[in-house]
């Protein structure tokens, strides 16, 4: 039921596609972040772009902010796990850059403080959650929303709405110009 519940957000998703393959395409980035599984589907969607979804294309700059294991546990240790992911933005992000979160829960504390510091930079936030409304929703440009109780389902379509997000990519990219 939840798959057929977030059929309203392929429009959404469609947009954001269109628009994170302009912004790629144009030398800007992807920063994408979240925890524990969200943080294995922030790095799977981060790799698609890196390497490639489905068709030959040149790489895309993404990158997964929980990758770099120095950085998360220096800044961590020194400033609070709060700000793990802020600090990484605030480094890594320019204006027009895109900033995609993924929490299940849409309340992780660190992921909220990126979305944050993102909006203050001029990058693009959008969230992909758990149930809404929610902070991370809130604290986002756009988010779309899984309605779904367990944790299993909603990162089970979190992998669907990556790969609906790299196949948008992908053919925008092979449009006329």
């Amino acid at each position: 039921m939840a798959a057929l519940r977030f059929r309203v957000w392929t429009p959404t998703l469609n947009r954001w596609g269109r628009r994170l393959a302009h912004v790629l395409d144009a030398g800007g980035r992807l920063l994408a972040c979240g925890n524990g599984g969200s943080a294995a589907e922030a790095q799977h969607l981060t790799a698609e772009l890196v390497g490639r979804f489905e068709d030959e294309r040149r790489p895309f700059a993404a990158i997964p902010l929980h990758g770099d294991t120095s950085s998360c546990t220096a800044i961590g240790n020194d400033y609070g796990a709060e700000h793990v992911f802020a600090r990484q933005v605030h480094a890594h992000g320019r204006p027009g850059d895109v900033l995609i979160c993924l929490s299940t829960s849409g309340r992780s504390p660190n992921v909220v403080a990126a979305a944050r510091q993102a909006r203050r930079l001029g990058l693009t936030a959008w969230a992909i959650t758990g149930p809404g409304p929610n902070p991370l929703a809130r604290a986002c440009d756009e988010a779309v929303t899984v309605d779904a109780g367990r944790t299993a389902t909603v990162q089970e379509i979190h992998l669907a709405a990556v790969h609906l997000l790299c196949g948008v990519i992908d053919r925008t990219l092979q449009e006329p110009r």
